[in-house]
């Protein structure tokens, strides 16, 4: 288990608050970044005492940019996102969003709970992705509070989601607490609760590059502290069996390079991980280090489960912060979540959040030079 940092403290205070508090050195001054629907848009830059640098909107939750220090000094992002509004509002594959429902794949669109039928939004053929049509990563945040104290920044954002909106059963209240934090450590906490059992599974969707989109992340090294992966069909759906990393191009326990044997994993990678963690605790998921900049990520995480995804679709279309063409692994994400289709699959650990409990989940980034 994890020691983790005094900045956790201030998690707590942030959703037990929902009055702004008096700008701080920490915290810039929120820029104005239009509407959607019909409501105002900000963007919010937390900054820690090392120049470290965490831009985040509430419109999805976005992280538009995580501005890092590399092992001269120079500070750049290392994030894939956009600079505007309106390329969030466009069609993207998720860059930074903030994912919910439900996060990941499930199987045609639909799942039983207690007897009854729920039908989804079918947006990946005849699967639901990430929420469905408009997810929370297309939905406008609440700003609950922004402040800062002890070099430690704090943005909180809440959302209610009703009952039905997007087939999902239940009135969804959501906290989501981004704290950035002296170390350079970016804490993300998750709340919810409902008033009718529903499923549940929150994640952030951030693309990683390290070398700041300079080059792929094909020579990125990389470790996950797993020792199995959920194995999917050709429609990327669990199959509902574990499988063993051992001796193939899934075996991350000790440093790899992305590149080495991603040619034998057809399409790329885009596989869940099933982490060697027991219970709820806070523990080490994932280490990424970029050898030419000397930056290094480490992942931590609650959760039972680690998607790791290569951006095998990025196809050079996109233009990105900068100007950046994104093309194919250009960036690379650890979601930090349940298992994909859980909602039908009895083997997996259940995703339902009934009324009268929370769901709570932490997850952090801290980056590093070596």
């Amino acid at each position: 288990m994890r020691t983790i940092s005094l900045c956790v403290v201030l998690l707590a205070l942030a959703l037990a608050s929902c009055k702004p508090l008096p700008k701080a050195s920490g915290l810039l001054e929120p820029k104005d970044w239009g509407k959607a629907d019909g409501k105002a848009v900000k963007l919010y830059t937390l900054v820690n005492k090392n120049g470290m640098k965490v831009s985040i909107s509430n419109f999805g939750g976005v992280i538009t940019a995580i501005e890092v220090p590399d092992k001269t000094g120079k500070i750049e992002n290392v994030v894939l996102g956009f600079d505007s509004l309106a390329a969030y509002q466009a069609e993207h594959p998720y860059f930074g969003s903030f994912i919910g429902r439900y996060g990941n794949r499930i199987a045609k669109a639909q799942f039983t709970l207690n007897g009854a039928v729920y039908h989804l939004a079918a947006n990946n053929g005849v699967n639901s992705l990430h929420g469905g049509a408009k997810g929370f990563n297309k939905r406008v945040l609440t700003i609950d509070t922004a402040y800062s104290h002890a070099d430690t920044s704090v943005l909180a954002l809440s959302y209610t989601s009703p009952d039905g909106e997007e087939g999902y059963p239940g009135n969804l209240k959501v906290k989501l607490v981004y704290s950035l934090c002296p170390d350079n450590e970016l804490q993300i906490k998750y709340e919810a609760e409902t008033d009718k059992p529903t499923v549940l599974n929150l994640t952030n969707h951030s693309y990683f590059n390290l070398t700041a989109g300079k080059e792929s992340i094909l020579g990125h090294e990389l470790v996950l502290h797993a020792d199995s992966i959920t194995p999917v069909d050709d429609q990327l759906i669990p199959t509902g069996i574990l499988s063993a990393v051992e001796g193939t191009a899934f075996d991350f326990k000790s440093a790899h390079q992305i590149g080495e044997r991603i040619a034998k994993v057809p399409g790329g990678y885009d596989i869940n991980f099933k982490l060697n963690k027991m219970g709820k605790e806070l523990a080490l998921a994932a280490e990424v280090y970029e050898p030419k900049s000397g930056r290094f990520l480490q992942a931590y995480t609650t959760e039972p489960g680690l998607q790791f995804y290569s951006g095998n679709f990025l196809d050079g279309k996109i233009t990105g912060s900068r100007g950046i063409r994104y093309q194919q692994y250009h960036g690379l994400c650890l979601e930090a979540q349940h298992f994909p289709d859980s909602p039908n699959q009895a083997k997996f650990p259940s995703v339902v959040l009934n009324p009268g409990e929370q769901y709570t989940q932490l997850t952090v980034y801290k980056f590093s030079v070596k």
